[in-house]
């Protein structure tokens, strides 16, 4: 993952104005429709940006811009999931969650990504309960390189109302049966989990596992320029690979 995040992060530089946020966005949102993408919850960083120097009002405005035009233009709703980088202080999480409040009518809810080794969710507790007291909605990456602990953690401690991936929950049986009980959502990236290296082959991917367990899961795209495939290219590699109908 880290060597992603290398890449990803100097790639960025690039974006540095209004334009330039709504340009990227009009690009994926013409590529996911093309895919056959008709509701799309998209998330972003503000803090990657922030940190180069770029306000965060270009950053939610510049995608806004595109967004409002999406339904008309692409035939596709959309949401905004505002990301903090759970490698940087649980102090910048909350400076751009206050920094953010002008446009928290723009996000519908808050969530935890970059690198999960080490950094455990409970290091954002106070943001993500300053969010759900702005009436946002919570999801946390967790469970993907992190243990299943760190899923636990999501649930019981940031409070979310979703995991995204959460593949290592079924290394322990107690929390796979909280998971179905409560029928919590897991957004499951396949293409991306091979190539971070979490499963070697798609064709050792647990997807198929998942779904007998009586998980609620559903297949994603993940920064999908850069981990082979739109959502559309997903659904296609596993059910090729896995034998689904």
């Amino acid at each position: 993952l880290q060597s992603f995040l290398n890449l990803y992060y100097a790639l960025m530089d690039v974006l540095r104005t209004e334009e330039d946020f709504a340009e990227l966005a009009h690009a994926y949102l013409a590529r996911a429709r093309a895919q056959g993408v008709r509701h799309a919850e998209i998330f972003f960083d503000p803090q990657a940006h922030v940190a180069r120097g770029v306000p965060i009002g270009t950053v939610i405005d510049g995608l806004a811009r595109a967004l409002d035009q999406a339904p008309g233009t692409y035939g596709i709703t959309t949401r905004l999931i505002m990301c903090f980088l759970r490698d940087e202080s649980a102090e910048s999480a909350l400076a751009t969650f206050e920094a953010a409040r002008p446009w928290l009518g723009r996000i519908t809810a808050v969530g935890l990504d970059s690198a999960e080794v080490g950094n455990p969710p409970s290091k954002f507790r106070e943001v993500f309960e300053r969010a759900r007291a702005a009436g946002l909605k919570c999801v946390a990456h967790a469970g993907e390189e992190g243990p299943p602990g760190y899923v636990w953690e999501a649930l019981d401690i940031l409070g979310v109302d979703r995991i995204d991936h959460g593949v290592r929950c079924l290394e322990d049986e107690a929390l796979v049966a909280r998971l179905v009980a409560d029928q919590t959502p897991l957004t499951v990236c396949p293409l991306s989990n091979v190539r971070l290296r979490v499963y070697e082959n798609l064709a050792d991917h647990p997807l198929p596992a998942m779904l007998a367990a009586g998980l609620r899961v559903c297949v994603n795209s993940d920064d999908p320029a850069y981990f082979g495939g739109y959502v559309g290219d997903k659904y296609t590699a596993v059910r090729e690979a896995l034998g689904l109908d």
